[in-house]
């Protein structure tokens, strides 16, 4: 019966990852506030190793969704648009150069990681104080820069026609997010995004497809860390959280997608501002 009653929460977990992780609302700010009425009885190794991993069920959701846009190899006879052929393999030349897009964007990150400069931050940051200051100020960021972007029309509509130069700042602001916990990863990369002139549509896709490498890796070294040696209960609590955060993932970057259509950030600007205030009166009472 204990083993279920983890099972049940990790879902609740993975859960609010799948909604959070997508959404520009910081799942870390999310995880916190949860975790104070929602507890894993678990060992805190485990603890810091779920967080990161059940990402892969989100991430496994942009797979399946974007899977056109992120396969560069096909048939020759079946590629309509520009591509170059290895043997009689089709190159798709447009998802190719993206993902060179994409390694220059994680090139901040991975600099950043190499240097431990992400764990000096996550000691000096990583608090609920600071968590709720990041919400908040980069709630009143999406508010300010949409509104300055009403009367603006976007320079750059397609995720393919983003530049060299801006995949490099979407690469810089990303790094907020490492930073700084509480951001947002999808948060920064958008804010920047929209700063830059890329649409809503396009930084959104991009945000989502840069998340692959970046949570793939960042899985694979909590693993490690770990170790693979994981208890019955204990891989039947990941997979689930894992599970979960999958199929709700696929339901929010659905709706995402289709929401901004008609619609801006402000919303979230305004979600995260009251949920940092939360979370800040919450700990500080």
């Amino acid at each position: 019966m204990t083993v279920v009653i983890e099972i049940l929460k990790a879902i609740v977990f993975g859960i609010v990852e799948g909604i959070t992780e997508w959404l520009p609302i910081s799942s870390t700010g999310h995880m916190i506030l949860l975790n104070e009425f929602l507890t894993l009885n678990v060992t805190k190794e485990f603890w810091d190793m779920f967080l990161v991993v059940i990402q892969l069920g989100a991430i496994l959701a942009v797979i399946v969704l974007f899977w056109d846009k992120i396969w560069p190899f096909a048939m020759k006879a079946h590629v309509e648009e520009e591509a170059f052929t290895v043997g009689g393999v089709a190159v798709k030349k447009e998802i190719m150069v993206n993902w060179i897009k994409i390694v220059v964007s994680c090139l901040p990150a991975v600099l950043f990681v190499v240097l431990g400069l992400d764990d000096i931050c996550d000691e000096m940051f990583y608090n609920p104080i600071c968590v709720s200051l990041a919400l908040i100020v980069f709630g009143v960021a999406f508010i300010v820069i949409e509104r300055k972007n009403r009367e603006k029309q976007a320079t750059v509509c397609d995720m393919y026609g983003i530049t060299w130069k801006m995949a490099v700042w979407i690469g810089v602001f990303q790094l907020l997010a490492a930073a700084f916990p509480g951001t947002s990863r999808s948060g920064a990369t958008i804010v920047g995004a929209l700063l830059i002139g890329i649409s809503r549509k396009a930084a959104s896709e991009y945000t989502f497809i840069l998340a692959i490498p970046v949570m793939l890796g960042a899985s694979l070294l909590e693993v490690l860390d770990f170790g693979f040696a994981l208890t019955g209960s204990q891989a039947a609590i990941l997979v689930s959280g894992m599970v979960s955060a999958f199929l709700v993932s696929v339901v929010v970057i659905k709706f995402l997608l289709s929401y901004i259509r008609k619609h801006d950030f402000t919303v979230f600007g305004w979600y995260r501002i009251v949920l940092g205030a939360a979370v800040l009166g919450y700990f500080m009472l």
